[in-house]
C-alpha cells in the first residue's frame, strides 16, 4: 500500500512537471514570436519586401479608370508597356465592364479601387452605387454625388459612405476585378477623421492595401493616429497641380524623381486621350482634364522617364507586393 502511495505520489510529480513544461515551452514560442512580429514592425516596408533601407521605392500608379472610354484606353495600353505599375477604378462610372473585361485577361494587372463619393464634372455626373434610400446624404437635389469634397464631407453620414464604399468594393468583385488596393477620389476620404476611420475600417475587413499618404500637419496626425500597426504610409506622394506650366510638365515629373527620397513613395498621374470624347467629359475644367491627360500619359509612356528613373536608382514596386505583406 505504501509503495502504491509512493508510485501515485511520483506520477503525480510527473504530471505536474510536464504540464509546468508544457506551460514552459508555449511561453518560449509566444516569446518568440512577439519579438519575430516586432521585427517586423520596426522594419521599413523596403526591408520587409526584402531591400536595403534605404531604398527608394517608387509605385507610377494611374487614376479613374472607367471615368471614359479614353482614360481606359491610355491607361490599359500604359499598364501594358509597364510605364505605370498599378491604376485604380472608379466603380459608380459607366465604362466599368470595359474595366472588368480588361481585369478578366489580365489577372495579373494591379488594379486598385478608386472609392468615389464625389461627382467633379459640369455636364458629366454620376451617383452612388447603393440603394439611394440607404445613402441620401451622399447625393445632392440631382441624385448625383456632391461635386466636391469640401461640399461632400458637409453633408456625408460616414455609416452611409460605409454603405456605399462596401457596396463599391462587392460590386467590382461582382464584375470579375479582384481589387489590390483602396484608395479615394478627389481625397475626400481624407476629408473628416471620421471618414478616414470608416475607409481604414473596409481596407482592413476586406484585407487589402490602402493609401494613407503621410500629410503634414494636425489633420495628417489625426489621421494616421487611426492606423493600426500593420497599414503602411506613403511617405512621399509626387502628383502635378494646377500651378505647373504645360510647358513645364516634364521637367516637373523628372525633377520629383532626382530629388526623391528612400522609403515608399507614389507618382500619381491621370491618364487619358486628347480626343473628342474626353473633351466632352471634361469641358470647361482644364484642371485634370482632356489635355492634362494627354500630357501625363505622354510623359510616363516616355524614353526620358524611364531612363531618368533607372539613374536614380528608383526601385519600382507595385500595390500588389505591398497586399503581399498584409498575408
Amino acid at each position: 500500500m505504501a509503495t502504491f502511495r509512493y508510485e501515485q505520489r511520483i506520477d503525480n510529480h510527473l504530471v505536474e512537471l510536464l504540464v509546468r513544461l508544457r506551460w514552459l515551452a508555449a511561453v518560449v514560442v509566444l516569446t518568440i514570436l512577439f519579438a519575430a512580429n516586432l521585427r517586423a514592425q520596426t522594419k521599413t516596408v523596403a526591408e520587409r519586401l526584402g531591400y536595403p533601407a534605404d531604398s527608394k521605392l517608387l509605385i507610377v500608379h494611374a487614376d479613374d479608370l472607367a471615368v471614359a472610354h479614353s482614360v481606359d484606353a491610355a491607361s490599359f495600353d500604359a499598364l501594358d508597356k509597364n510605364a505605370v505599375a498599378s491604376a485604380s477604378i472608379m466603380v459608380p462610372c459607366p465604362w466599368l465592364t470595359e474595366v472588368g473585361a480588361y481585369a478578366k485577361n489580365h489577372p495579373d494587372a494591379d488594379l486598385g479601387l478608386h472609392l468615389t463619393l464625389t461627382s467633379e464634372w459640369k455636364t458629366y455626373r454620376w451617383g452612388p452605387v447603393e440603394s439611394k434610400d440607404k445613402v441620401s446624404s451622399l447625393f445632392d437635389s440631382y441624385g448625383y454625388f456632391w461635386p466636391d469634397s469640401i461640399v461632400a464631407v458637409q453633408h456625408i453620414k460616414p455609416e452611409e459612405a460605409e454603405r456605399e464604399i462596401r457596396a463599391q468594393v462587392e460590386h467590382a468583385m461582382a464584375a470579375g476585378i479582384h481589387p489590390t488596393h483602396l484608395d479615394t477620389h478627389m481625397g475626400a476620404l481624407f476629408s473628416s477623421p471620421e471618414l478616414f476611420a470608416v475607409y481604414a475600417k473596409v481596407a482592413h475587413d476586406y484585407h487589402l492595401p490602402f493609401f494613407a499618404p503621410r500629410i503634414p500637419g494636425e489633420q495628417g496626425s489625426k489621421l494616421l493616429s487611426l492606423l493600426s500597426d500593420k497599414d503602411m504610409v506613403v511617405d512621399s506622394v509626387v502628383i502635378a497641380s494646377p500651378s505647373v506650366p504645360s510647358g513645364g510638365w516634364k521637367e516637373f515629373y523628372l525633377n520629383a524623381v532626382k530629388n526623391m527620397k528612400p522609403g515608399l513613395n507614389e507618382i500619381i498621374v491621370h491618364l487619358g486621350q486628347d480626343d473628342a470624347e474626353l473633351q466632352a467629359v471634361m469641358v470647361d475644367h482644364p484642371d485634370y482634364g482632356s489635355a492634362w491627360r494627354q500630357r501625363d500619359y505622354d510623359f510616363v509612356t516616355s524614353a526620358d522617364f524611364k531612363k531618368t528613373l533607372q539613374d536614380n536608382k528608383i526601385i519600382l514596386i507595385k500595390w500588389k507586393d505591398l497586399q503581399k505583406l498584409l498575408k
